[in-house]
């Protein structure tokens, strides 16, 4: 995972939802690439620096509502993207997962806020250019799960 950035250097206007995501990507990333228990994942997140600054809800909702639904979500993203899904690096996928789950299960944050965030982690902790493919994807994705809202936004 490529730490630099921001957080080899916490920027003070993050959040506590935006560092809640950060976590959970984290956590995401770990159970992704060692399939080990959530709770166990879950504990070793919360004892990281700054995680008192985080919205521990939103967290738990995203790290845990997104391995318990992850062959729904999945079964989403899968017809749109370009390989399979063994493919992607896990940054892309966890904030897939996180995108995914945050367009339908949290209808409070607004679609483009959704996409912003999976965009901005993924920029934060990916590879050059994942958070175009994040982008595209999400788009797509919102424009299917949040038809009325994407439509108003495009003037539809």
């Amino acid at each position: 995972m490529n730490t630099k950035s921001q957080h080899a250097n916490p920027s003070k206007n993050r959040t506590p939802r935006h560092r809640a995501r950060e976590f959970a990507l984290q956590g995401l990333y770990q159970w992704l690439l060692s399939n080990e228990d959530s709770g166990v994942i879950d504990a070793h997140i919360r004892q990281a620096h700054g995680f008192d600054k985080a919205d521990a809800a939103h967290f738990d909702a995203l790290l845990h509502g997104a391995i318990r639904d992850v062959a729904r979500l999945r079964q989403k993203i899968s017809p749109l993207i370009d390989r399979p899904l063994d493919q992607l690096s896990p940054i892309e996928h966890a904030a897939l997962l996180i995108g995914t789950y945050e367009l339908e299960h949290h209808l409070e944050i607004p679609y483009k806020v959704v996409i912003n965030e999976a965009v901005e982690l993924t920029k934060s902790f990916g590879g050059i250019d994942g958070h175009k493919y994040v982008n595209g994807v999400l788009d797509k994705l919102a424009a299917q799960i949040r038809t009325v809202e994407t439509g108003a936004a495009r003037g539809a």
